[in-house]
């Protein structure tokens, strides 16, 4: 998902995954707990509830620590009320950046997501300031090891599906938004369960950046993931594959 995907792979590179376990954790138990509090606490009549158990189970999250949540957004133990806020903004390079937050204090989130964007050269800016330039898909994540590229390709078709990208690690199913549970159901029943299905922002265009404002870019971008409120980020950036290797470096 351009820079969104660039991004993930440079904290992987940096071996800042396993120390944001936890913070992934808080995310994952906030979506599990709005989700069931939103619906149904059963998932198969509750599709973000669904994704949202997939998501933690790709993360490793133990079912006791999923159950505990779900029962707390079904009502079980008096669940927090989060409310879903989206903040967009323009990056280091004229990046444009959306920010999408679970929050039980707005003034507490907005006062982090401006302070990530200002200290580094970026500006928080209205609703809908940069959306209009990014498209609203459905994306569903299947592991490589599933099937191979043409069998998904083929399953991802007759799906209803819009496009299927594959790599050593992952195929990537887009669709449209309207399409997204059918074509997550149809492939559910012809692949199996994926690692992750949601809706999401693909930038329509990328902005190259390089120099310094790709590590003030990939800074801002850390600083606001490392926020408990903040449970995605999506940024129209590319970086050339010379940028990457010297910040991995």
């Amino acid at each position: 998902m351009a820079g969104h995907s660039q991004f993930k792979n440079i904290m992987h590179r940096k071996g800042a995954q396993d120390a944001k376990k936890a913070k992934v954790f808080t995310k994952l138990i906030r979506e599990l707990t709005t989700a069931a509090k939103m619906g149904q606490p059963d998932p198969a009549t509750n599709p973000r509830l669904r994704a949202a158990i997939q998501a933690a189970r790709a993360a490793n999250m133990p079912k006791d620590t999923v159950d505990r949540a779900i029962k707390r957004g079904a009502g079980g133990d008096g669940a927090d009320n989060y409310e879903e806020v989206r903040y967009e903004g323009y990056g280091p390079g004229g990046v444009a950046v959306i920010v999408e937050a679970l929050t039980d204090n707005r003034n507490r989130t907005a006062g982090e997501v401006r302070a990530a964007f200002s200290k580094n050269g970026g500006a928080l800016g209205e609703t809908n300031s940069v959306s209009f330039m990014f498209d609203r898909i459905g994306l569903i994540v299947f592991p490589a090891s599933i099937a191979n590229a043409d069998k998904m390709m083929e399953a991802a078709i007759e799906a209803g599906a819009e496009d299927c990208q594959s790599s050593d690690e992952e195929h990537e199913v887009v669709c449209s938004q309207d399409d997204f549970a059918a074509v997550r159901e149809a492939l559910e029943k012809a692949i199996g369960e994926p690692k992750s299905a949601r809706i999401v922002w693909r930038p329509k265009t990328l902005t190259p950046i390089a120099g310094d404002k790709v590590e003030t870019l990939i800074k801002m971008l850390d600083t606001l993931e490392d926020s408990d409120d903040v449970q995605q980020v999506y940024a129209n950036f590319e970086i050339s594959e010379a940028e990457l290797s010297k910040l991995a470096s």
